[in-house]
């Protein structure tokens, strides 16, 4: 996709941790789309060890792939927007806690912070959602920020009906194509697949 190269990307990960390595893969994709990637990390998947990996080794691998250090605080977050550092903010695994405090205008992490900072200059946000509540407590914040400007969504399917009726993820293969809608203005469709 020669659209999206030299694009400069805010790839934001969030403490969706079985996610990280689909975050990885696509990250992977499109820096060999040619895109200028800033990594942004919240505080819970920048600190936190889980049984999906060791936090210090998924810092390393994403400061590898990147070629740069990590945002990973509020002050450091802030600079994005008035700095013009980006082109596109990409929350790639968007979780319900970071979802309701976009749709409530909350900004106490370095993700939210990163999106706050970006959307002042009008820019599009594309959310990647992986949430276990999507179908439950987190719906009305999906179907908020759906109808708020230069938000933008990856197509969102079920990830585990059977065990998991309520969990949506979007789909991480379309986050390329998604990227391309979103800085035109236009969200990807069908949105839920």
């Amino acid at each position: 996709m020669e659209e999206l190269k030299g694009k400069r990307i805010g790839f934001a990960m969030c403490g969706s941790f079985c996610t990280f390595s689909r975050c990885f893969d696509a990250l992977g994709v499109l820096l060999d789309l040619g895109c200028d990637i800033i990594p942004i990390m919240s505080y819970n998947a920048y600190d936190t060890d889980t049984r999906f990996g060791n936090a210090a080794e998924h810092r390393k691998r994403l400061e590898e792939m990147c070629g740069r250090e990590i945002i990973h605080t509020i002050p450091d977050a802030e600079p994005i927007g008035p700095k013009n550092m980006t082109d596109i903010m990409l929350v790639a695994n968007c979780t319900g806690n970071t979802l309701a405090k976009l749709a409530a205008s909350i900004t106490d992490t370095p993700v939210t912070m990163a999106v706050k900072s970006h959307l002042r200059g009008g820019k599009p946000v594309l959310l990647n959602i992986a949430t276990n509540d999507a179908l439950a407590g987190a719906a009305k914040n999906i179907f908020a920020l759906i109808n708020y400007k230069n938000y933008y969504f990856v197509p969102i399917k079920q990830d585990d009906h059977i065990t998991k009726p309520f969990s949506l993820t979007g789909d991480f293969d379309k986050i390329p194509e998604s990227l391309v809608r979103a800085l035109s203005g236009t969200q990807i469709q069908p949105l839920l697949g």
